[in-house]
């Protein structure tokens, strides 16, 4: 019995830790391009396929639609195959997906774009929920939380670049073009350039299906430790779990649920932050607007750095969720006054760097990725708190946050059209005022 317990215990000493957290991190910051360059494609095939807001954010929809609808599937699938065959058909999936860009671009239908979405959001979400109990698993729980910090560095790293390449690779050799200019445009002209805006596409993401099938061939070789077991304590917490009503159970956490609600509304901020962003700086005439997610990233980079430093030394998470909620609501705020033409916030804060100056709305917009940055870090510890033996169902509540990345846009995107794109952003508020909600009662309450 001993010599089994200590086998399914991996070894993370050494190279053989090394390399294992080097794979994962990769993985991770496969997330974060992926995800995060949404941000960039959302306002592109606004321009090639001469789309509303609304009909655009579906593309956010159905990318992160597809963590709610194949959860469960792909939590099936990962239970044959294991959690490193998993990562294997991730990556393989992912790459499907972006060669469905092919027929997309070469036709600008958009239903094959939503498609190749679904399909992408469909590979992550098994990529991430194989991927991620590595993180707890590769060393010490003492310096877990090191390592999940160092994963989301990685992450929001990736979501820094993600735009600036796209920009790069797609719109190289174009002029530089916004939903504006486009629509000033004589016919023939406008008609020719996106045609040519949508082949573009056709090169970067048949080089992305690639590199993620190559990637795939290289987490089928190398060694990661085994997690498939569990240790004979942890098999007896499952059975008694799995005796007890779960449904019925989990419910009866009111922090637990409470929780799940925030992150719901968290995620769907940090998208509409995100992603929303580049539309509405292309709508109001902004250059290069298809790069606009990275300044939301970079701050994000920024409240990450300095929750790291700050949690639990000087702030307790409770705090550090308060706070960002407080921050959130007054930079909320300030988009629904602020001017789109002077740029004096910016040129205060990086326009002395030489880096692009933004509308002061714009800027605020980005600014919420350091409203943003801690909000997840914070709310799970809160939320899985003295859960014990319910604490792997109180988890894949906590995912089901995640939808609120797929409805919050929309909401701002049917919003926009009735009341304009810089007013629309008062849906935030009440997600905000939620969040603060549970940072000061809601993650205390302990009965219904």
């Amino acid at each position: 019995m001993t010599t089994q317990a200590q086998s399914d215990v991996p070894n993370t000493e050494g190279l053989s830790r090394f390399i294992p957290i080097l794979s994962i991190g990769l993985l991770f910051f496969i997330f974060g391009f992926i995800t995060w360059l949404n941000g960039a494609l959302i306002p592109f095939l606004q321009m090639v396929c001469e789309l509303t807001e609304l009909q655009a954010l579906l593309i956010a929809f159905c990318f992160y639609i597809a963590y709610v609808v194949m959860a469960l599937p792909m939590a099936k699938i990962l239970e044959k195959t294991g959690y490193q065959k998993g990562m294997s058909l991730g990556l393989g999936i992912i790459a499907v997906g972006c060669l469905l860009f092919v027929p997309a671009a070469l036709t600008a239908f958009f239903p094959i774009f939503l498609l190749a979405q679904f399909v992408v959001g469909s590979g992550l979400t098994i990529l991430q929920t194989a991927s991620n109990p590595f993180i707890v698993r590769l060393g010490n729980e003492e310096s877990a939380a090191a390592r999940i910090a160092f994963m989301g560095l990685l992450n929001k790293a990736a979501g820094v670049l993600a735009p600036i390449v796209f920009t790069s690779l797609v719109l190289s050799g174009l002029p530089d073009v916004n939903q504006d200019s486009l629509n000033a445009m004589p016919a023939d002209a406008r008609a020719a350039l996106i045609n040519d805006m949508s082949v573009s596409l056709i090169q970067p993401y048949v080089g992305m299906a690639i590199a993620l099938g190559l990637l795939a061939l290289v987490f089928m070789r190398i060694a990661l430790p085994s997690i498939e077991s569990t240790s004979n304590s942890e098999q007896a917490a499952d059975a008694l779990a799995n005796t007890a009503p779960q449904n019925k159970q989990i419910l009866q956490f009111p922090h637990l649920v409470l929780g799940a609600v925030s992150l719901f509304f968290y995620v769907g901020v940090e998208v509409v932050a995100g992603d929303t962003i580049g539309l509405y700086g292309s709508s109001i005439g902004v250059e290069n607007a298809t790069t606009l997610t990275s300044f939301t990233m970079v701050a994000m980079v920024i409240g990450y750095a300095i929750g790291l430093m700050c949690i639990p030394r000087f702030i307790s998470q409770q705090t550090a969720l308060l706070s960002s909620a407080i921050l959130g609501l007054v930079l909320t705020i300030c988009i629904m006054l602020s001017s789109n033409s002077d740029t004096g916030v910016s040129n205060a804060l990086w326009g002395w760097l030489g880096v692009q100056a933004l509308p002061n709305s714009v800027t605020f917009i980005a600014l919420l990725g350091l409203a943003n940055a801690m909000v997840w870090p914070a709310i799970w510890p809160l939320a899985l708190n003295n859960l014990g033996k319910y604490t792997a169902q109180g988890s894949a509540l906590l995912i089901m946050g995640i939808a609120g990345g797929a409805i919050l846009p929309m909401v701002y995107g049917v919003t926009s059209e009735s009341i304009g794109g810089q007013t629309a952003y008062a849906i935030m508020l009440p997600c905000y005022c939620f969040i603060a909600y549970y940072a000061l009662l809601g993650c205390k309450k302990e009965s219904w």
